[in-house]
């Protein structure tokens, strides 16, 4: 026998062994796994708020960074509006206009301002004699501007065009590139281009004449006021605890051009460019970037997102980020502290559970020690008096007096169990039959007060809805008769409101459609399947191009039915809208309609709505006609399927549900040719028999 199973035998064999156990497990270990759940927890919850914190602060550089683009915009269209230059252009001498320009650019902060013809040909610029610039229809901006309407986008200038503007504006926007670890390798050894938010705004003269265009630009390569004003904004004093430091940097594909990150106190770090792994993520794919990243000497918890240029090309990022050391220390404190106190009261509380349990031991031996007497046949073993006045004690007495009692009371204890035994199944099935009655009674209740809820509600509305639209549609009435000939100008919008109004009444009907089925079913038509289909999906259209879901229909129907238009119309409608929003990543729409055979005799049509989405779980599917349940939490009221089965079943028919978790669902419609109504006035389709009767 192995000591393993010497082990195992010993266990099994002695309540000693099993207290201890019992009493030391939970601390030896439930305290591991608790502190490996509560560093699993405490990394994610860590994780999850840092990226938070930086998503967040993001969307307020952005937010900044979009204000100072559109108020470039705005300052060009307010220079472009000047009554001084309306007047002064094109009559003014170059000289004029080269000091009228100069004075703007310097008001309005713009490194650069040109005036150019109709055509988009430069004709004055702010910095004097005009350079060998081409013409500038080439750019977005300029191109909006000649066709009479303002605009404003991020452009990337060579340095040849750089230089013709201002050799200033060259010498600004050259950066010397310094080599970056984990960067994506380059060959360039400086960056020549530059960043600008490029604007053109038409003008004109004083009789409203399109006389010119002002295109201005403001460079954004070393625009160090920038970026701190975005840090300023983003991360203001006290908003980053623990010594943690924010910066935010501009980026011209992935190298800084404008940033407050420093290479080493008093040197920023221009000309450093971002690791590969985050120009993949943001400028190749376009998304977004939210992590911790190393950011030229350090590891910052960091959000980075591209922008585009005029034609939609990625050409730079904008950068905001945060140190992340402090933060990683004071959760490894933080950790260290919770770690080291969870140990220390789990080597206390072991050193008094193993006191505790010593006095335990001594009863249960001795208890343990009379069983064995009594198996051996010795009928007058005891237990007998003992110290312990808990538990064990009066454990110990009752067991002596067991034994006292046990011959005698045997065949008597055995008759009552066995009685005890039937009643308790007897009275276990009552009360589960009691208790089936009473959730189905509960679930009724509850749902007739809804609906009783719903029908006052929509009672009320309805009359207070209808009154002023049938006096809206009177008046419009009165008011056609009044004009006679002299409404012509306006008869559409007449006919438009009675439109509206109309709309209303029929919402209103649609409402208490619901709450009271019985009274408010419409007049019957024979109404054609592929006529049906065809107009549906051009009122869902827009639904349906908007998820890029593919349309596929299967009519083979040659039968039609009698039936309201509008309420059938209300029904596929709603399954398709069901449909699409089940298929959030696209997918395949199926419409169809076949003859329903009884035999092979048509009685009616079969209506499909099939969609390839995520299906119907088991559990929903028997509750998805019932009033207010939806799967859709927030975005839906519950009561589009039941209201849909209350139309259908209305004309005796019905709709059928088949649905394949992972693989799509299948609704069908089952109508007849001619509608069997019930004959009690209560039913659904009472109403609409009374009516055709009528007419």
């Amino acid at each position: 026998m192995t000591s393993l199973a010497r082990l195992r035998a010993r266990f099994s064999a002695s309540v000693r062994a099993k207290l201890l156990a019992l009493v030391l497990a939970p601390l030896l270990i439930g305290v591991p796994v608790l502190l490996a759940l509560v560093w699993t927890w405490g990394n994610t919850t860590y994780d999850r708020l840092l990226r938070a914190k930086v998503q967040a602060d993001l969307v307020i550089a952005h937010e900044y960074f979009d204000r100072v683009q559109q108020g470039v915009g705005r300052d060009l269209q307010a220079l472009a509006g000047s009554s001084r230059l309306a007047v002064d252009f094109p009559a003014g001498t170059p000289q004029a206009m080269t000091a009228l320009l100069d004075s703007m650019s310097v008001r309005y902060g713009l490194d650069f301002l040109h005036l150019l013809d109709t055509r988009g040909r430069p004709v004055a610029s702010a910095r004097g004699p005009l350079g060998p610039l081409r013409e500038r229809t080439r750019w977005a901006a300029v191109a909006a501007a000649t066709s009479g309407a303002a605009r404003t986008s991020i452009e990337v200038f060579g340095p040849d065009e750089l230089d013709a503007i201002d050799p200033a504006l060259r010498r600004r926007a050259h950066i010397p590139l310094v080599p970056t670890a984990a960067a994506r390798p380059d060959s360039r050894d400086s960056e020549e281009r530059g960043l600008m938010i490029h604007a053109a705004a038409p003008i004109y003269d004083t009789a409203g004449n399109f006389i010119g265009v002002l295109e201005g630009g403001a460079l954004l390569n070393r625009n160090l006021g920038m970026v701190d004003r975005i840090n300023a904004i983003v991360y203001r004093d006290g908003s980053l605890p623990l010594d943690s430091r924010g910066t935010a940097t501009l980026f011209l594909g992935d190298t800084r051009v404008a940033t407050n990150v420093h290479l080493f106190e008093g040197v920023r770090a221009l000309g450093t460019r971002v690791s590969d792994a985050v120009r993949t993520q943001v400028l190749d794919t376009g998304r977004v970037w939210l992590d911790s990243a190393f950011v030229v000497n350090d590891f910052y918890v960091s959000g980075y997102e591209p922008f585009v240029d005029s034609q939609g090309e990625r050409i730079g990022m904008l950068y905001v980020g945060f140190l992340e050391t402090p933060f990683r220390q004071a959760k490894l404190a933080v950790m260290g502290g919770l770690f080291a106190l969870f140990v220390l009261i789990s080597v206390i509380g072991s050193l008094l559970s193993l006191r505790w349990a010593r006095s335990i031991f001594r009863p249960i031996e001795r208890i343990h020690t009379v069983i064995r007497r009594v198996e051996q046949g010795d009928a007058g073993a005891r237990v007998g008096p003992l110290a312990s006045r808990d538990e064990l004690g009066r454990l110990a007495q009752a067991f002596d007096h067991l034994l006292d009692t046990l011959a005698s009371k045997r065949e008597e204890l055995q008759r009552w169990a066995d009685e005890l035994d039937r009643k308790v199944a007897e009275r276990t099935a009552e009360l589960a039959e009691a208790n089936a009655i009473l959730r189905r009674a509960q679930e009724q209740l509850v749902m007739s007060e809804k609906l009783a809820a719903v029908g006052e509600l929509t009672a009320g509305v309805a009359h207070e809805i209808n009154n002023p639209v049938a006096v809206i549609q009177g008046n419009l009435d009165v008011l056609a008769d009044s004009l006679g000939a002299a409404a012509a100008p306006v008869r559409e919008e007449i006919r438009l409101i009675h439109q509206q109004t109309d709309r209303i009444r029929q919402i209103v009907t649609k409402l208490l459609q619901f709450a009271r089925p019985g009274e408010f079913a419409g007049y019957t038509e024979r109404v054609d399947m592929h006529a049906l289909i065809a107009d549906c999906l051009v009122l869902a259209r827009h639904t349906v191009d908007q998820r890029g879901i593919a349309v596929e229909r299967q009519e083979a129907a040659t039968a039609d039915v009698e039936i309201n238009r509008s309420e059938l119309q209300q029904v596929l409608i709603n399954l398709i809208v069901n449909a699409v929003q089940a298929m959030d990543e696209g997918g395949v729409l199926t419409l169809g309609c076949d003859d329903w055979l009884d035999g092979d005799a048509c009685i009616g049509v079969c209506l499909r709505v099939a969609d390839t989405g995520a299906g119907i779980r088991a559990d929903d599917l028997p509750h998805i006609f019932d009033p207010f349940f939806t799967t859709k939490k927030g975005r839906g009221t519950g009561l589009g399927l039941s209201i849909s089965q209350t139309l259908v079943q209305r004309y005796g028919g019905r709709i059928t549900v088949d649905s394949t978790p992972g693989r799509g669902t299948v609704f069908s419609i089952w109508l007849r040719s001619t509608p069997v109504y019930d004959d009690s006035p209560n039913a659904p389709g009472f109403r609409a028999r009374w009516f055709r009767a009528a007419e």
